[in-house]
């Protein structure tokens, strides 16, 4: 088991992965049925390999923090979409377990925390093909604010305007994931502020919140992941539910106030149970 406060984050290139038909097949087998089923559902290979890369990263995850045997380990889903551990976690150190994933591009990535909420957000550096950037920037200007519009359209370079587009969503989508807000939510509300994107900090309805950290770095070529976590008190009503300490104690939520690590590379080996890892080792040397 791996504590660590219970704050992690990993991730994993899908796109340098390419698994055999049997690889594939064994690793589905070691996920309950309706995560299979929910895997196999998409047509395209590429669909199918984040898809299960984002379960694995999951039930890993939960496995080696808690102890949890995999097939113990019930992860269900708000109305909402916002994914939950449904098993009772009776930690102290752990009162609010939970974790958020994104994949995007070539990287899929899990964040977790133990007292805050937590969301994680991967955005992939798209250049548009059938329409110029201004156009392509256009269709999103509704989901800023006018300030944050402004640094956006004030880049020169056709290629600095998407980073800054696309770095300032990837912090928007964080902060949505991490509430367990829908499709619903107005963007516009949010407001982010930051010095070369770093010491990030975010208005929310026209307040600046103290309640709120963000992280953003860049994950390998051409990609952005952001973190954000901030107090449960922020979950919305339906994910709120599934909180053991929605109403954490000023004390304790300050006092775990910790720098999260950064994004740490995994293996499909690393994300296995250690008694099925020695099976998953031949099957891939048998392969190659």
């Amino acid at each position: 088991m791996i504590h660590n406060g219970g704050v992690h984050r990993w991730f994993f290139n899908t796109a340098q992965w390419n698994p055999s038909e049997h690889e594939f097949s064994f690793l589905l087998s070691v996920l309950p049925q309706h995560e299979q089923s929910s895997i196999t559902r998409f047509l395209r290979l590429d669909d199918r390999k984040r898809a299960l890369i984002s379960r694995l990263l999951q039930y890993g995850l939960v496995h080696q923090v808690l102890g949890i045997p995999f097939e113990d380990i019930i992860i269900n889903r708000t109305l909402e979409g916002k994914p939950y551990l449904e098993n009772i976690v009776i930690d102290s150190e752990l009162p609010n377990f939970n974790f958020n994933v994104s994949h995007h591009g070539d990287y899929v990535a899990i964040a977790s925390d133990s007292i805050h909420i937590v969301g994680v957000d991967i955005v992939s550096h798209v250049i548009p093909e059938r329409e110029t950037t201004l156009e392509h920037v256009q269709n999103f200007s509704s989901y800023f604010t006018s300030l944050e519009w402004g640094k956006i359209m004030e880049a020169e370079i056709s290629d600095e305007i998407l980073g800054e587009l696309y770095r300032y969503w990837c912090l928007k989508e964080a902060f949505i994931k991490a509430i367990g807000a829908g499709l619903g939510y107005d963007l516009e509300r949010l407001e982010f502020h930051h010095t070369n994107w770093t010491d990030i900090y975010c208005h929310i309805d026209g307040h600046k919140s103290e309640e709120w950290q963000f992280w953003l770095s860049e994950l390998g070529e051409g990609h952005w992941v952001s973190v954000a976590r901030g107090h449960p008190r922020f979950a919305v009503k339906n994910y709120r539910k599934t909180l053991h300490s929605a109403e954490v104690e000023e004390s304790a939520y300050h006092s775990n106030v910790q720098m999260p690590t950064n994004f740490i590379p995994q293996t499909i080996e690393q994300l296995l149970p250690v008694s099925l890892r020695e099976s998953y080792r031949i099957l891939s040397s048998k392969i190659t």
